[in-house]
């Protein structure tokens, strides 16, 4: 929940000419929050920077007000949509059920999911972070096509905390998640506290297709420098 509509188009006026020459074949994604989608659909037509959500419904109408549905981002261009992000699964209680039904309706309408999984740091000092996470993507993927998606390992604990999983434990991980998928083709992501001074190592690893940037990517410069990885 961050920059209005004047905002986010400031930051953009910052930050396109600072990815101009981003490698091709890397893909840029900003997350806006909804008021700023269709401000920003506008903006980026025919650049390198593509739209997500920050959540889909598994309807495309009806009572379900505070909710926003597939067709309503397909309208302005949103390509994909993050779904059972941690911060809903805090927050508003959110199931891996019913993150399935959102990564289903995301690409049943023509959208690509990032789905988040990702463990406390209590259930990591128990020793359960790999049945957390393989829960999390049983339950998460079942009857999705695993050849459209995106899944994002966000170990909560490195969430806005400053602490970042040491990138060797997240690529094995991601390895993990790969495993369990089954799917050689799958974008894997790596998200907590992913920072300009790490940005290099992280995108190092042989299971780590790229990164779901939280705090950092507030900062034009910062984003800018995560986009231009080494």
């Amino acid at each position: 929940m961050h920059m209005t509509c004047r905002q986010a188009m400031e930051y953009m006026d910052s930050f396109l000419p600072l990815v101009k020459d981003v490698p091709e074949g890397r893909e840029l994604v900003i997350a806006p929050p909804f008021t700023a989608i269709s401000t920003l659909s506008e903006l980026l037509k025919g650049l390198q920077v593509n739209l997500s959500s920050q959540n889909v419904h598994w309807e495309n109408s009806g009572a379900f007000t505070a909710e926003i549905s597939p067709e309503m981002l397909l309208e302005h261009n949103v390509c994909y949509a993050i779904v059972g992000h941690s911060e809903p699964r805090k927050y508003f209680s959110e199931s891996d059920q019913q993150i399935n039904l959102r990564a289903r309706s995301a690409q049943s309408n023509g959208l690509t999911p990032i789905v988040c999984v990702g463990e406390t740091f209590e259930q990591r000092e128990r020793g359960e972070a790999e049945r957390v996470i393989k829960r999390q993507v049983d339950q998460g993927l079942e009857k999705t096509d695993t050849e459209n998606l995106v899944i994002a390992y966000e170990p909560i604990w490195a969430i806005g905390t400053g602490k970042t999983c040491d990138a060797a434990e997240a690529n094995r991980i991601c390895g993990l998640i790969r495993q369990w998928v089954g799917s050689s083709n799958l974008v894997i992501q790596y998200g907590g506290s992913v920072k300009p001074g790490n940005i290099d190592e992280i995108m190092s690893m042989s299971d780590i297709d790229g990164v779901l940037v939280g705090g950092a990517s507030l900062d034009p410069l910062s984003f800018a420098r995560i986009s231009n990885y080494q």
